[in-house]
């Protein structure tokens, strides 16, 4: 943030803007908790504040609420002039949904006040502070209506938006409805990184008084834009009209909607190129951050683990990835044989250790317990556990981080080996639908061919028992996807599900399977998050529930 300030000086610039909580990270959930953390972040905001000689400095931090009621901080935009805190405005709306948690730490405010700076009246507004308006308000006041009795110049919110392929239009129409509304020109300025699940992608927004879209910074990486607000404004007045949002909850279908078209929505060409720059940064930020520098994760010529190889080998770099080859009785040679040419695409390093004799060694050690009854799921998941201790021995002896390559239709249906294959430090492509992993897979090979053509298209196997496929357990993941997404995202009931066009008997056996399979998911790692609802801290379910249809 030092360097930013000197190279916005360098630039002429009278006013750097950054994010919301930028000091400490968005979100800092319970360290906010600990006073040495406070007191690091007002360390921050000192430093800041010696280097805001002759240029303005606003800033996203937690402040101490001065008030004897009511929490201990506020979250709060600083702007810093001169060696001095010459303005403050403090969060009013605070999310409690999906990943936010933010009433569980914050005050909300209860005055507002314009800041003035250099001539300029400016409406400060924290994130979500802007997201009340249109048809159906979430809260019982609106900021920025307080704001505007005192006639500012200029809109600014700092904002800590997560990234999810359904939110951009939904960002753009926010700011065009700010602007349309208040007759104000805005500067956005969104935040960008991964914080363990949660992934900004920046793209902060520039909105003329009349309400067109001048600038849009870049998505996905750190970027700087001067500004001059002078020609944000417009001389003809903006003619008074109804206040229409377009606004949509993310792909919520009616009873009228086609469903067929959820899966066109998944696996649009947009929405993959996003999810695909979402999840590199993800990975790529873990790792920096949390100072890990190699990968590993179990190679088994399938599709789920040849996206997460690639994925992990952009990320991260092709030397600092290990695959690793398991085959047992039951795999397919050309499995071996794709997960080498994939590898070799990649230039990877990859071993291929058989578990063959470790499964015959369980079977051995079991036989007493074991003997005389058929082969069955116990037997399969030793396999997969098997696997899942290989790979944690090697990540032990040599410091990896074990990346996790179960799918999102896996994990809602339980099909997955609790301490096998769901064993990992995070979860690649756990917001993913299988449909969307194999157009993420089609859109990896869109300009070099890297993952070998018969991983795309031989049919999934999890390769435990002779001639396993997964339509043996699973519905054809081209109808699972569809029920998946109507229940887990847009929370349809099973009576909504069926009124689409699902046939009942299947409607009721998948949402079991989603329901009593929480307790797995519950012991799963962390997931990069890419939809509107991802499982993890966004998705608060009871384990012990009876399942109602």
């Amino acid at each position: 943030m030092l360097e930013a300030v000197e190279d916005a000086r360098k630039a002429g610039a009278e006013l750097i803007v950054f994010s919301e909580l930028s000091v400490c990270g968005y979100p800092p959930r319970d360290f906010l908790e600990f006073e040495d953390f406070i007191v690091q972040a007002e360390h921050s905001i000192q430093a800041l504040s010696k280097v805001s000689h002759g240029i303005g400095i606003l800033v996203g931090a937690p402040t101490r609420n001065p008030q004897k009621e009511g929490k201990d901080l506020l979250n709060s935009a600083l702007l810093l002039f001169d060696g001095q805190i010459i303005g403050t405005a403090h969060k009013t709306l605070l999310p409690n949904y999906d990943v936010f948690d933010e009433y569980r730490y914050f005050e909300p405010a209860y005055n507002w006040n314009i800041i003035e700076f250099k001539g300029v009246r400016i409406a400060v507004t924290i994130c979500e502070d802007i997201w009340n308006l249109g048809d159906n308000p979430l809260y019982r006041i609106c900021p920025m209506d307080k704001l505007m009795e005192q006639s500012p110049d200029l809109m600014i919110n700092i904002s800590a938006s997560p990234f999810d392929y359904g939110h951009r239009q939904d960002r753009e129409e926010v700011i065009r409805l700010n602007v349309k509304k208040y007759k104000l020109p805005m500067l956005y300025c969104n935040a960008v990184g991964a914080q363990t699940e949660i992934v900004f992608d920046g793209g902060s927004l520039v909105f003329a008084q009349d309400g067109s879209k001048r600038n849009q910074l870049k998505f996905f990486q750190e970027d700087f834009l001067k500004i001059d607000t002078s020609r944000l404004y417009t001389t003809e007045s903006i003619q008074d009209e109804p206040l229409e949002s377009s606004l949509q909850p993310s792909m919520r279908f009616d009873r009228a909607s086609n469903p067929d078209h959820i899966i066109e929505h998944l696996t649009a060409d947009s929405n993959i190129e996003q999810i695909h720059q979402a999840l590199v940064l993800g990975l790529k930020d873990y790792f920096e951050k949390m100072g890990f520098k190699k990968a590993i994760l179990g190679s088994s010529g399938g599709i789920d683990s040849a996206v997460v190889l690639a994925l992990a080998v952009e990320a991260l770099g092709p030397e600092n990835v290990t695959s690793i080859l398991m085959p047992s009785g039951f795999s397919s040679s050309h499995s071996v044989d794709d997960a080498v040419a994939l590898s070799k695409n990649l230039c990877n390093p990859y071993h291929i250790i058989p578990i063959e004799k470790l499964f015959e060694s369980f079977l051995d050690t079991l036989d007493p317990l074991f003997n005389g009854t058929p082969f069955g799921i116990a037997e399969e998941n030793i396999q997969s556990r098997s696997r899942g201790n290989v790979l944690m021995a090697i990540a032990n002896k040599n410091g990896y981080v074990l990346l996790n390559t179960s799918n999102k239709s896996e994990l809602a249906t339980g099909y997955g080996t609790l301490y096998g294959d769901m064993a990992g430090g995070i979860s690649v492509l756990g917001d993913l639908y299988k449909m969307q992993v194999f157009a993420l897979a089609r859109h990896i090979n869109s300009k070099k061919a890297i993952i070998p053509e018969n991983i795309l298209i031989k049919e999934p196997s999890a390769e435990l028992r002779p001639n396993q496929k997964d339509i043996d357990s699973l519905p054809p993941y081209t109808e699972l996807d569809k029920i998946l997404y109507l229940y887990i995202e847009s929370r349809y009931s099973p009576r909504d599900i069926i009124a689409a066009g699902f046939d009942e008997a299947l409607v009721n056996r998948v949402l079991k399977m989603v329901n009593v399979n929480e307790y797995k998911r519950n012991q799963f790692c962390p997931i990069i998050r890419v939809s509107a609802k991802a499982f993890g801290v966004g998705r608060r379910l009871p384990i012990v529930a009876k399942y109602l249809s």
